[in-house]
């Protein structure tokens, strides 16, 4: 298979849905010998903050020399965004290569009716693009949840870091913060560090302590009291932590919870402090109320939860954004009302849209509680005309906000 044929192949897999479990992607592994048993794996899981973590650690990595992978979702522009390679996306070559010799297994199992999901699949080709590559880290970040989730096949990771947990996919993890904590804490092995912030909620601080009890494991507990800003603008932050000096591209103060994470955990894995506050400054990431126009200013931030909402209303609250043209798409699944009444209340006008997705809100619907927090309010179906709806209608004064699902980020920016 070509590139485009194995991309279009793993979409196909999207029909048998998430089935969580470790059975089938443990028999797939099986076939190829294993690949995720050949790397140094860092574990990561949480509700929010897992990509910037997961990014400011693999840039440490890459600064202090290893040959360095890293796994996340969802992709916002390029589908090959989810397997990077010393910062790099996989070559397209290569994903078709690994793909092709996943398809082949995939077969094999499926003459025995046992069927792998679309998540398995990917997860499977990229660790075997990280063994071809010759990478020798690799950063896992968790798809869903923790225990149950494909990227748990690791037997026993370097370190495992538990970012922010809040309440989200609780129709799966379940419907209280122990029970989502308990989920991503079934990534946790037994001797294997763990690193998580002492801002987690008391519940969630709970079930952390006492898995790591359970697991005989030394628990790292970041706490950013220990920090102070020394300077702050919307592009750029930079604190102290510990008497270092860090300097982040990344915005918002939760920001900072996530660098101490990722800062701590590089230490346990014995990065030189060099590399580590390079990593920091290394770090760029796509939709995370990133910046990419000035006039008008131009932010776009993907997120769909509680703490999502919490982090892009104290980000346009502090840095004073006026003049608020937010355009915003979501998944039916989410707290949709619960995140719209922390943004939409803060816009002069609203555009909602339907991302191209089968959970998407249909934006007629959104439109409907969008316009019990903001009078000034549309309803455009497609997103792309609906960026282009603001920018025909957007004084250089004013700013657009595109927020809300990674899927709509990639239906307006992606190729």
């Amino acid at each position: 298979m070509n590139f485009n044929e194995s991309v279009e192949y793993i979409h196909s897999l999207l029909a048998f849905g998430i089935k969580p479990g470790l059975e089938r992607i443990s028999m797939l592994l099986d076939l190829l010998d294993n690949p995720q048993d050949k790397l140094k794996i860092v574990h990561i899981a949480g509700t929010n903050g897992k990509g910037s973590t997961s990014t400011m650690l693999a840039n440490m990595l890459i600064a202090d020399g290893h040959k360095t992978g890293l796994f996340t979702s969802p992709y916002v522009i390029d589908f090959c965004e989810r397997i990077q390679i010393n910062g790099e996306n996989v070559s397209k070559n290569l994903f078709a290569e690994c793909v092709t010799k996943v398809r082949e297994k995939i077969e094999e199992l499926n003459k025995k009716d046992i069927i792998i999901t679309e998540f398995e699949a990917i997860t499977v080709s990229a660790f075997l693009c990280f063994v071809m590559a010759g990478c020798d880290y690799v950063v896992l970040e968790v798809g869903l949840g923790g225990r149950f989730d494909a990227t748990n096949v690791v037997k026993k990771p370097n370190a495992v870091v538990i970012t922010s947990i809040s309440l989200d996919h609780i129709a799966i993890l379940g419907d209280t913060i122990e029970k989502i904590a308990f989920e991503k804490c079934g990534i946790i092995k037994e001797n294997v560090p763990v690193i998580t912030s002492f801002n987690q909620t008391r519940e969630a601080l709970k079930v952390i302590t006492k898995t790591t009890i359970q697991k005989e494991c030394e628990l790292i507990i970041t706490n950013t009291n220990e920090c102070s800003l020394v300077s702050d603008t919307i592009s750029e932050m930079t604190f102290l932590y510990k008497g270092q000096e860090y300097t982040t591209h990344l915005a918002g103060n939760h920001q900072i919870e996530n660098a101490v994470n990722a800062i701590e955990c590089a230490s346990v894995l014995g990065i030189s402090q060099e590399a580590i506050k390079q990593g920091v400054f290394n770090t760029k990431m796509i939709a995370r109320m990133e910046i990419i126009g000035t006039k008008p200013l131009v932010i776009r931030d993907g997120g769909h939860n509680e703490g999502c909402a919490d982090a892009l209303h104290n980000f346009l609250v502090k840095y004073n954004v006026k003049n608020i043209n937010m355009l915003i798409g979501l998944m039916a699944d989410k707290d949709v009302e619960g995140y719209v009444e922390k943004i939409a209340p803060l816009c002069k006008s609203v555009v909602t849209v339907t991302p191209s997705n089968p959970r998407a809100l249909n934006g007629a619907d959104l439109e409907k509680i969008t316009e019990k927090y903001c009078e000034n309010t549309k309803f455009i179906n497609n997103p792309k005309e609906g960026y282009e709806y603001f920018f025909s209608n957007t004084n250089d004064d004013e700013t657009i906000l595109v927020c809300g699902s990674f899927y709509m980020m990639s239906d307006i920016f992606g190729e």
